[in-house]
């Protein structure tokens, strides 16, 4: 903790009381000229294009979409099978839309942050120009939270004053902590073996690698793009 308040000083010469998300502050948020989420409403798009992250509103409810699947019925046709969360409560719902049903969906806004640090469950961003702070749960970054570190630019996507989701750049570097050391006069050698990263994650690379090496991983599937320059 300390050095992320260290680092929040080097970005700013005074900042403001970290900003909590939860009730008791989420009307502070939706009042800050920086934080007002743009939302435009009746934008119709067909089932068949709804994606993981996309907002929509349905019998007045607004939805995040969590999963969406296109299914064959047989005889039946087919139909999209699309899980949901309810932005207001969170809670899990499941409907069904025919492929070229029209669905209202809902643009939200996109800000970019700077991560400061981890801690437990959460992550302490501040904002660039504004210099405020915030925390957020790492649940909205999903399984690429291993991949934060200081000082790492990071995406929220806002509706109503209140973050979706959270993401990390696509390409970041890692170095390798631990992998197996290539093996000298076998002829035979696999094309990858697993490397442990300094983030904990663990990773196929190249049998050519070895520990202390920087290499650059993708965020999406955890794969090998090659050496750091």
């Amino acid at each position: 903790m300390k050095k992320g308040a260290q680092l929040a000083k080097r970005l700013s010469p005074s900042l403001s009381t970290i900003l909590n998300l939860n009730a008791s502050t989420h009307s502070l948020l939706s009042s800050s000229p920086w934080w007002s989420a743009s939302q435009h409403r009746g934008v119709k798009v067909n089932a068949i294009h709804l994606r993981p992250g996309n907002v929509i509103e349905k019998s007045g409810r607004v939805y995040q979409i969590v999963e969406s699947e296109h299914k064959q019925r047989g005889r039946g046709g087919a139909l999209m099978q699309v899980e949901l969360r309810d932005v207001d409560n969170g809670n899990k719902v499941s409907l069904r839309f025919g492929p070229e049903e029209p669905v209202e969906r809902v643009f939200v806004e996109e800000k970019s942050f700077t991560c400061l640090y981890t801690e437990k469950n959460t992550a302490f961003l501040i904002e660039p120009e504004t210099f405020d702070q915030l925390q957020v749960p790492l649940d909205l970054f999903g399984k690429s939270a291993a991949y934060l570190k200081e000082e790492m630019k990071v995406t929220l996507q806002l509706y109503d004053g209140r973050p979706l989701t959270a993401s990390v750049p696509k390409r970041v570097t890692c170095t390798i902590k631990e992998t197996q050391t290539p093996m000298k006069g076998v002829s035979a050698t696999p094309r990858y073996k697993k490397a442990l990263l300094d983030n904990g994650v663990t990773v196929q690379v190249p049998p050519y690698l070895d520990t202390g090496e920087e290499i650059i991983i993708s965020t999406e599937d955890d794969s090998y793009l090659g050496r750091a320059n």
